[in-house]
């Protein structure tokens, strides 16, 4: 794949000057792979891990099939959640820097519905949305989905897990005139399978392994503490290691709270977004976040998979996840566009010790076991071997 360059993949001048303001010279493997068979209008299953840059595999030919001069809505990438939505809107923006009338509307619930429809009426040819608040617009005739040429899902397990079935299979029967649908997904499970029998074509089915040269570079670590030094310790962390963008996942959004209060009583610059924030306020956040205002980012699992900032120096795991597959998306936030990245477990307990032993033995990874001195020293922890049975004689 490493001979493959953007100008191979046949895109236009404008696109490849995007791409390179951006800094990006080679495409990842995903992008290799899914771009040409989009741009030959191909139904696409792809199942590749998060941090891999599947927004520009789908989102680069969607851009390149659009008719600036055609003020129908041309591309719809539905995504499970609005911050995933409002990410791919970002980050389609940032491609058509170089475009000439295409305009992106991104759609999603709990924000107000007036602010979305000015947006619809400005003709947007692509628009990314989450499945409720597109049928809202359906019903209420705001947008119309006849002209629509390319649909993808994005996170397409999540969506369907998410309770999203009945909704997305409603909008893609919607849409008759659709030249290609492609699914993208973490995993591929029976409800992505079932979407796929039943609205895709000869598709073509992309697999990117985690262990290919995509997968992030990610250093793990661990620090074992009891659980009253929990907060303690992780403070310490931050304050003698130099990171300057951090994100911290908890299991609860009562933990993600009390976390982010002890450490604003502490100092730190730090804020939080879990289900329980408005969505006025959690965008705000995230944007401070993205543009390098805010250091400490606290959230839950929910939050996890609409963030997509490149340079995220550290990701620490306050609580071990319940799930292998949330660990994986944890620290796929950092270690992205090919640079260096840093995951911390706490552990304070021994369930939790079991549970990162059974994800570090399902994702085949490494967690180096540490211990952080009082001065902020880090060196690995002596790991004692078991003591041998004692044999006993009748």
């Amino acid at each position: 794949m490493s001979d493959i360059t953007f100008e191979s993949l046949g895109l236009s001048q404008a696109m490849l000057k995007a791409l390179e303001k951006k800094g990006y010279g080679y495409p990842t493997t995903i992008q290799a792979e899914a771009i040409p068979h989009f741009m030959q209008w191909k139904d696409v299953i792809a199942k590749a891990p998060t941090g891999t840059g599947k927004t520009f595999a789908f989102g680069i030919p969607m851009i390149e099939h659009i008719d600036p001069e055609n003020e129908a809505v041309q591309g719809l990438i539905l995504a499970p959640t609005r911050e995933l939505a409002i990410q791919i809107g970002d980050e389609l923006r940032g491609l058509l820097t170089y475009f000439q009338n295409i305009r992106v509307a991104v759609l999603y619930g709990g924000a107000g519905i007036g602010g979305q429809i000015r947006q619809l009426e400005k003709k947007p040819q692509i628009v990314v949305a989450t499945p409720g608040r597109l049928m809202d617009h359906y019903n209420r005739k705001t947008i119309r989905l006849d002209k629509i040429q390319t649909v993808v899902l994005d996170e397409a397990d999540r969506m369907l897990d998410m309770g999203f079935f009945k909704d997305v299979t409603r909008i893609i029967e919607k849409i008759k005139n659709r030249k290609n649908l492609g699914l993208f997904s973490a995993t591929i499970s029976q409800e992505v399978m079932t979407v796929s029998w039943m609205y895709q074509r000869d598709e073509i089915e992309i697999t990117v392994e985690p262990r290919q040269e995509d997968r992030p570079d990610i250093d793990q670590y661990s620090l074992t503490c009891t659980p009253l030094e929990k907060a303690e310790t992780t403070l310490r962390l931050i304050r003698t290691q130099g990171y300057e963008r951090i994100m911290i996942f908890c299991n609860t959004k009562h933990m993600c709270q009390r976390l982010t209060d002890d450490f604003q009583r502490a100092g730190l610059d730090c804020q939080c977004i879990h289900g329980d924030i408005r969505q006025s306020q959690r965008e705000k956040t995230m944007q401070r976040y993205r543009e390098g205002k805010l250091a400490i980012l606290v959230a839950t699992d929910v939050a996890s998979r609409g963030i997509d900032v490149d340079d995220v120096d550290c990701v620490i795991n306050y609580d071990i996840p319940e799930e292998n597959e949330y660990y994986v998306h944890r620290i796929g936030r950092t270690g992205r566009a090919r640079r260096k990245g840093i995951a911390w477990s706490i552990v304070s307990n021994f369930p939790e010790k079991a549970k990162l032993d059974e994800i570090c033995k399902f994702c085949q990874f490494t967690v180096m076991p540490m211990v952080l001195g009082e001065d902020g020293s880090l060196s690995e922890e002596e790991v004692k071997a078991a003591p041998a049975p004692r044999r006993r004689f009748r």
